[in-house]
């Protein structure tokens, strides 16, 4: 099944073209991993996705609907989750509070402003089934600002999982993290479950390798090419274009 259609989308910036024309699916289940180098407009194209930013052209299809100019949060509703490069977490709140909130606000319980979170059964129950499966039981109570940071990017992945989505785009995850960390994170990433399509935006390519079962590479806003892991590997365009002697097309 097509979760994701995108559609010769384009992204401009004043008289810069950050993204052009690309176009890709994504199916139930895919791991699809977006590499390039720095300024090839790969988190220009995830904050489209996710409608951080409105396109300049083309369109996005969720599930055969087109969310193009749907906000943000309603994308959340629809059953797409996502997280971010830099942590964007309540670092007062409690790892609790800060899961509580993020079911909440995919339940019809977002609107209730005076009943205590904690004492809604079905939201507490999603938010504790969430940590657990994320390790983090254990720190439910600790201030976010009081966690490391690898246990604060597992909890925005478990945050970005509390709307049950169908596709899930990560956005450099394991950014920040030690080896040990990334390692950690990148096997939780692999578990996920089978029926979600993911959309990684990664410069580590241990976890790109370890995950994607398809890979794009993104350079000047524009897709040069795209295939299995095995193939990325040995392709010579991919090696040049790192290695900083590819030219602008």
């Amino acid at each position: 099944m097509e979760v994701l259609k995108v559609a010769e989308l384009t992204k401009d910036f004043g008289g810069v073209r950050a993204v052009s024309k690309v176009s890709f699916t994504v199916e139930e289940g895919e791991r699809l991993a977006i590499i390039g180098p720095n300024g090839a407009g790969k988190t220009t194209l995830f904050n489209v996705l996710t409608g951080q930013l409105k396109p300049t052209a083309g369109r996005i299809f969720y599930l055969g609907r087109d969310i193009t100019h749907v906000a943000a949060h309603s994308r959340i509703h629809l059953g797409i989750g996502r997280s971010f490069q830099i942590t964007s977490l309540f670092g007062e709140l409690s790892v609790m509070d800060n899961m509580l909130l993020a079911v909440q606000g995919t339940k019809r319980e977002r609107y209730n402003i005076v009943r205590p979170l904690k004492g809604i059964k079905q939201v507490m129950e999603k938010a504790s089934e969430l940590l657990n499966s994320f390790n983090l039981w254990e720190l439910r109570n600790e201030p976010v600002s009081c966690i490391g940071y690898g246990e604060q990017r597992r909890l925005e992945i478990a945050l970005s999982m509390a709307s049950d989505p169908k596709l899930l785009l990560l956005d450099e995850p394991s950014c920040g993290l030690t080896t040990a960390e990334s390692a950690e994170l990148t096997s939780r990433i692999g578990n996920l479950g089978k029926d979600i399509a993911l959309i990684c935006v990664a410069h580590d390519m241990d976890l790109v390798f370890s995950i994607a079962t398809r890979i794009m590479l993104l350079h000047y806003g524009e897709v040069i090419t795209e295939g299995a892991p095995e193939q990325i590997k040995g392709s010579a365009i991919v090696k040049e274009i790192y290695m900083g002697t590819k030219k602008k097309l």
